[in-house]
C-alpha cells in the first residue's frame, strides 16, 4: 500500500549540560569543566522510492540524539548524531506548528526540518581575572520540536489519466517494462506506478471516476499525483460507450481538483484500438477530434500505432534535454 498522507513528529536533540570541575593539581588550580555537546538535528533528504514514506506508518514520533553534557578536564561533550529522514522526492512538507512549507524536489543536499539545541557553556569558559574559580554553568538550550505532514506529490513528466480499464497500465507495462498487474475489472490499479523511458518518468494515475474531486472512488486520493506532472496522456478506451462524455468527466475532475490541470499539454488515445471494427473507431475518432485534434488510436499490440506513440515520447525527451 502506497503511503502518500503522512503526519509525525519530529524533535531535534537537546544540547549537553556545561560541566562544573577543578584542577586537582596544585600547581594548576583552575576551572576545567566542559561544555555540553550541541544536540543533533532533523533533516529530510529526498530518495527516488516512492514508497519511502512507509517506515512512518507505525512509527510517529521521531528524535535526533541529545548532545553529551561536558566533563572534567576541558572536555567537550560529544554533539548528538543528526537524524536523517529519507521521504520520495515530490514530497512537500508541512509544518504545522509555524506554518511553513517545505518541497523535496531532488536527491541532493538534506533540508533541515529541526535545529539541534546549543550545549551549555562549562565552568572554564566563565573565568576571569576576577572569578578565578567560577561554579557558573549553562544548560543546554532545548532542540525544536515540531508536527509535520508528509504530503507526496510525485514529479513525473508525462501522467497517464482516464476511467478505470483504459489501457493505461498496459501501455506503461509494454513502454518501460514496468511489470504492473493488470485485469479487466475496476481499479485494477490501486497505487500511483512510476516507469522510465529513456529519461522520462511516465505515471500512471490510477483510474478516475465522476465525483472523484467530492472524494468518490480512488481519485481523490491520487489526483494530488497529477498536478506535478508536465503533459498528460488521456486514455478513452474504445470500448466507451460515450467517449465525448467520458472525455469531459475527466477533465471536470481535473478542473474541479486544479482548474490549472486543464492548462497541461494534452495527448488524447483512443486505447484498445484492437478490440474494435475500423467502423467503430472513425465514428469514435470523428467524436474525439472535435475535443482534441490530435487524438489517435493505439493498441499494444499494434507496432505502427506503439512507434507513434514512441515518437511523441521521444520529442518530449529532446524538449526535456534541450531545457536542461
Amino acid at each position: 500500500m502506497l503511503i502518500d498522507d503522512i503526519t509525525i513528529n519530529v524533535a531535534a536533540g537537546d544540547g549537553g549540560r556545561g560541566a562544573v570541575s577543578f584542577n586537582k593539581n596544585k600547581e594548576s588550580l583552575g576551572p576545567t569543566g566542559g561544555s555540553g555537546g550541541n544536540g543533533g538535528s532533523v533533516y529530510c533528504q529526498g530518495v527516488f522510492d516512492i514508497g519511502a514514506l512507509r517506515q512512518f506508518r507505525f512509527k510517529k514520533s521521531l528524535e535526533a540524539e541529545n548532545g553529551e553534557n561536558g566533563k572534567s578536564q576541558f572536555n567537550d561533550g560529544r554533539t548528538g548524531v543528526d537524524l536523517i529522514l529519507k521521504v520520495p522526492i515530490g514530497t512537500v512538507i508541512h509544518n504545522l506548528n509555524n506554518g511553513s512549507i517545505q518541497e523535496i524536489i531532488d536527491a541532493k543536499e538534506p533540508l533541515l526540518l529541526a535545529q539541534g539545541g546549543h550545549g551549555g557553556k562549562g565552568n572554564f569558559l566563565f573565568r576571569s581575572s576576577r572569578n578565578t574559580t567560577p561554579k557558573q554553568f549553562q544548560q543546554g538550550l532545548p532542540g525544536e520540536k515540531f508536527t509535520v505532514r508528509f504530503e507526496l506529490k510525485l514529479i513525473a513528466d508525462v501522467g497517464f489519466v482516464g476511467f478505470p480499464n483504459a489501457g493505461k497500465s498496459s501501455l506503461l507495462n509494454e513502454l518501460t517494462q514496468a511489470n504492473i498487474k493488470v485485469a479487466n475489472y475496476p481499479f485494477t490499479t490501486l497505487e500511483p506506478n512510476l516507469g522510465a523511458y529513456y529519461g522520462l518518468i511516465l505515471a500512471d494515475i490510477p483510474g478516475l471516476i465522476e465525483g472523484a474531486s467530492a472524494g468518490k472512488g480512488l481519485g481523490i486520493k491520487f489526483l494530488r499525483h497529477v498536478e506535478r506532472t508536465k503533459i498528460l496522456f488521456h486514455f478513452i478506451s474504445t470500448e466507451s460507450e460515450d467517449p465525448k462524455k467520458d472525455y469531459h468527466v475527466i477533465r471536470e475532475e481535473l478542473k474541479a481538483y486544479n482548474k490549472e490541470l486543464l492548462l497541461k499539454k494534452e495527448y488524447l488515445f483512443l486505447s484498445k484500438s484492437d478490440a474494435a471494427s475500423p467502423a467503430d473507431i472513425q465514428k469514435k475518432l470523428a467524436t474525439l477530434k472535435k475535443l482534441n485534434p490530435s487524438v489517435m488510436p493505439i493498441s499494444i499490440y499494434d507496432a505502427d500505432s506503439m512507434s507513434k506513440v514512441k515518437k511523441i515520447l521521444n520529442e518530449i525527451a529532446k524538449e526535456k534535454l534541450a531545457a536542461k
